[in-house]
């Protein structure tokens, strides 16, 4: 038996998720008592099968065909390596790449479908952990039978480590170029902008306590001192004060740095569920009752008008 996850890259890096995957793809194939083999299509397969030989994997299939993800491609080579692996649970990320191909993937390989996983159990059957309502509420999901295809939330698994022994083997798959209904000519952010938040190893984040744009000043300059990108939560881009492509959260983009500062931020659970899977989490904030502190590693109960400048002066020397 095996578990088949499938990574993922974008513009010649592979992604934290596709490490991630694994993870879960270990967890979930000690659970049944399965191999952990990984897929990786498209762009510099070899190199990225080095990287995703960690501990715990025991093959890694590459199939070179193209630079970046293309639908009909990635189907069609899944399809064939999922037909000779005959895999019990198919792994996907719940990102925009992941969510493209598992649905054709499913179908095809007539497999039921849970996506936005964020926790993975084996009792009698495979059951799935997901949220709803805005991340308020946890359900479950019993899927019978003996095989599933899942996709995967982001910064909810740590990133597998340690370097395997896998064996790392060239798949053989003949693509049908007439299926083929799109070329990938580039890359271009949607969204543009200067700073790709979800990247930074540090983040000074700024929520609604800020109270109006030109009290950003202060968090640029604590972020200047640390070395920092500035991100922010809902609140301070709908306002229009900072463009979406720096909004954490469920509705903007998750981040997992080193260390995440939360500067003014309540700690709503559409805001949580993007940057919890940070190594450290500082959160200033004068409410003590903030859920914001529930999550955090280190808390500061005061002004953050106080806050902020001290700090900068303390790490700007």
């Amino acid at each position: 038996m095996t578990v088949l996850a499938v990574a993922e890259h974008r513009r010649g890096e592979l992604r934290d998720v596709s490490l991630e995957l694994l993870t879960a793809g270990r967890e979930l194939a000690a659970a049944v008592g399965a191999e952990l083999h990984v897929g990786v299509v498209s762009g510099a397969v070899d190199e990225f099968a080095d990287d995703l030989n960690r501990e715990g994997v025991d093959a890694v299939h590459t199939v070179a065909h193209g630079e970046e993800f293309n639908h009909d491609v990635t189907v069609q080579a899944l399809a064939a390596m999922a037909d000779e692996l005959d895999p019990q649970y198919l792994l996907l990320p719940h990102t925009v790449n992941g969510l493209d191909s598992a649905p054709a993937l499913a179908s095809r390989l007539g497999l039921p479908l849970v996506t936005d996983a964020i926790d993975l159990a084996v009792e009698d059957d495979l059951v799935v952990t997901r949220e709803m309502y805005g991340s308020k509420v946890e359900t479950t999901i019993a899927v019978e039978g003996d095989r599933a295809a899942v996709t995967v939330r982001p910064a909810e698994w740590p990133q597998a480590e340690g370097v395997g022994d896998a064996a790392v083997e060239s798949f053989d798959v003949a693509i049908d170029e007439s299926a083929v209904g799109s070329t990938v000519t580039g890359f271009e952010e949607v969204a543009g902008g200067d700073v790709d938040i979800s990247e930074a190893d540090v983040l000074v984040s700024v929520g609604r306590g800020i109270e109006e744009e030109d009290n950003l000043d202060i968090v640029f300059d604590l972020a200047e001192a640390l070395d920092a990108t500035v991100s922010a939560s809902r609140p301070v881009v709908d306002s229009g004060w900072l463009p979406k492509n720096r909004q954490v959260g469920q509705s903007g983009k998750v981040v997992t740095p080193d260390v995440y500062i939360a500067i003014g931020i309540s700690g709503a659970v559409q805001h949580v569920a993007g940057m919890k899977g940070a190594e450290t989490i500082v959160a200033v904030n004068k409410d003590p009752n903030a859920p914001i502190f529930d999550v955090a590693d280190y808390g500061i109960v005061d002004d953050l008008f106080d806050v902020v400048p001290a700090l900068t002066e303390e790490f700007g020397g």
